[in-house]
């Protein structure tokens, strides 16, 4: 019998906790064969939106979300809480983009100097199907990273002011669904509740820009 047998059974989630408690090499081959493909694509997609990256430094990028995946006795992996079947799809799609992020960050930290790196600005697009039909025609235009985050800083002034703005990005940046973003460890919300933080900071930001 095929020794990958046993953890090919496993649920996502079940396989997690399998890394993440025993380090097993039979159920990391599982997770590298289920996984990888979501993984190297989400590096590829992340990294394109800093210019065409060599195949060395995919390579590279995704070898580094393995390794901050296993990070203190692998505790991403521990504390990882599935809503759902396809939430590990997005929780992984996550890691690796924030390491692509960390990635670049540091190198333009490097040219730049740790206290003069500029934001990244790149066009965000708001996603009238994530804010309700009444409300999409008021955002219509694209704004850059840097303007809208401020914004955004403004307008979550307070309680989860982080968990706020972590979640308008995952949705409008990163492209996760609001069921993707309740199943991560952080965000500790249903999908229901996801959803209408979502629409409060759309409104929010349609009537930071309609006075300003």
């Amino acid at each position: 019998m095929d020794s990958l047998a046993p953890f090919s059974r496993l649920s996502s989630a079940e396989l997690a906790r399998k890394c993440a408690g025993s380090g097993e090499t039979e159920a990391w081959a599982e997770f590298i064969g289920r996984f990888q493909p979501v993984i190297a694509a989400a590096v590829l997609r992340t990294a394109r939106r800093f210019g065409e990256p060599p195949r060395e430094l995919i390579d590279d990028l995704t070898q580094e979300t393995y390794l901050k995946l296993c990070e203190d006795s692998s505790r991403m992996l521990r504390s990882f809480q599935a809503r759902h079947e396809d939430a590990m799809y997005g929780f992984l799609k996550v890691v690796a983009a924030n390491v692509v992020y960390d990635h670049f960050k540091s190198a333009l930290a490097g040219k730049r100097g740790a206290n003069q790196t500029e934001a990244i600005t790149e066009v965000v697009q708001i996603d009238p199907k994530t804010t309700g039909a009444d409300s999409a025609g008021a955002i219509h235009r694209t704004l850059q990273l840097k303007e809208i985050d401020h914004i955004l800083t403004l307008v979550t002034a307070g309680k989860d002011q982080r968990r706020k703005r972590m979640i308008f990005w995952l949705r409008h940046q990163q492209g996760l669904t609001a069921s993707e973003i309740a199943a991560l460890p952080s965000i500790n919300l249903t999908t229901e509740g996801v959803e209408s933080v979502l629409l409060r900071l759309t409104i929010m930001i349609r009537r930071h820009i309609e006075t300003a």
